[in-house]
């Protein structure tokens, strides 16, 4: 059989004794507990460079002498001082915030930034190294070895270690596509090298040159994608679409716009929707499709299903006094080659449009803004269709035209009124 359970009876002065002793280890653990669960709060909450750091930072370290943060503000603070006294008192704290945690990376890191910062190459290395081991999947430390090396002159190191960045981290995958633009003077190519040949990285390439302006580099990594990888997210060949054009790269604008279902059927040296068989939207959604701004309510500018050349619709801009010196509600941007000769070919009518100002039709070259060349102004009064033609040759900067609605100026307030007819566009490269 067991043996029976004994029972230790105290006297009531002993039980007392032992209860108050508990009472004050707890007291004392309790104040331990505070004190650091204080001192770290303050230095997780203190920044370096706040005018009262140095005081927190004191007295964080006091509340909770081993604590590695409070111990890491301490010792950031003395490396923001930039002097040889401070600095390496910087790398002495720092190695005493790793005595204190030794396996956090975080820390590793910051003694190889003091390391470097004390001229200390060798060993900045080998704790950024350290880093690395102990966080081997984090993409930080490599980020932070990879500009190390740069720094130090060791390019072909630097970019081994920040090629591994740009794997995992969109984040510090456009940092390093960055640091190489800049580093190798804007050249597409070698920004290339640190980048994997997968869908993503293509998307993130294109990206990064169309937002710099490098449409061909830009254009060249979209297009190594297939149809089905470009249309699993419609908005970024939209915003390329966009950049592209903000900055006047018009040919690759096009093609992105063409992708991004702006602008479906847009090709190089074409008019879009020649002959207003199909619906014009706001103007915001077409970069080369008719752009029709309907603002002032002395013009308005319609499809009309009545009066047309050929199909089943023109376009009808009719004046109702409109007065401004300005007209430019009806226009279509067209992407085109530079130096090649282009003829243009459209089809008028007005009726009963008058006006000492008249409107006429006018080719901008969209890269400065200037006129390339303009039609007669339209005859006032009525007119059947009558077929126009301009030729001209795209200047030599000239990558966009800007086919136009504009008029004759005659003072501030010249009214136009009447009727004019659009139809059956054609743009042709001769």
């Amino acid at each position: 059989m067991p043996e029976p359970i004994k029972t230790i009876e105290l006297d009531k002065k002993t039980a007392a004794i032992i209860l108050a002793a508990s009472v004050i280890g707890a007291l004392i653990f309790l104040w331990f507990a505070v004190r650091w669960q204080l001192g770290n709060m303050l230095a997780e909450l203190t920044r370096p460079t706040q005018p009262d750091a140095a005081q927190v930072a004191d007295l964080a370290v006091g509340l909770a002498p081993g604590d590695p943060l409070s111990r890491w503000l301490r010792a950031a603070i003395e490396k923001e001082e930039f002097s040889e006294e401070a600095i390496e008192s910087a790398v002495l704290l720092f190695e005493n915030v790793i005595r204190a945690s030794p396996d956090d990376y975080r820390w590793w890191i910051e003694l190889g930034r003091a390391y470097e910062q004390a001229e200390k190459p060798e060993a900045a290395e080998q704790a950024l190294q350290r880093a690395i081991e102990l966080a081997p999947t984090y993409t930080f430390p490599k980020w932070q070895l990879g500009n190390f090396y740069l720094r130090q002159g060791r390019t072909e190191e630097a970019f081994a270690e920040l090629m591994k960045t740009t794997e995992k981290s969109s984040v510090y995958r456009d940092q390093v596509f960055s640091l190489a633009w800049d580093y190798f003077d804007q050249d597409g190519s070698q920004v290339e090298r640190f980048a994997s040949d997968t869908p993503g990285m293509r998307v993130s390439l294109a990206m990064f040159f169309a937002v710099r302006g490098a449409s061909v580099d830009a254009l060249r990594n979209w297009n190594m994608l297939t149809p089905e990888q470009k249309a699993e997210d419609p908005r970024l060949p939209r915003i390329m679409a966009q950049g592209l054009y903000d900055r006047r790269h018009f040919g690759e604008a096009v093609e992105f716009a063409r992708d991004a279902g702006l602008d479906p059927d847009a090709a190089l040296g074409t008019m879009t929707n020649h002959d207003f068989e199909k619906f014009i939207g706001v103007p915001e959604e077409t970069l080369f499709g008719w752009r029709v701004y309907r603002a002032d309510g002395r013009i308005d500018v319609l499809a009309d299903s009545l009066v047309k050349h050929n199909g089943n619709r023109s376009l009808r801009v009719t004046f109702k006094g409109y007065v401004k010196p300005e007209l430019y509600n009806v226009v279509q941007m067209v992407a085109v080659e530079p130096l090649a000769k282009y003829r243009l070919t459209w089809w008028a009518r007005t009726e009963n449009l008058r006006s000492g100002g008249p409107p006429f039709l006018q080719v901008v070259n969209a890269n400065d803004d200037t006129q390339i060349v303009a039609g007669p102004p339209y005859d006032t009064g009525t007119q059947e269709w009558t077929e126009r033609t301009l030729e001209f040759t795209a200047p030599e900067n000239c990558r966009g035209i800007s086919i136009r609605t504009t008029r004759i100026v005659c003072g501030e307030e010249c009214p136009i009124n009447g009727i004019l007819w659009y139809d059956d566009f054609v743009l042709t490269k001769l």
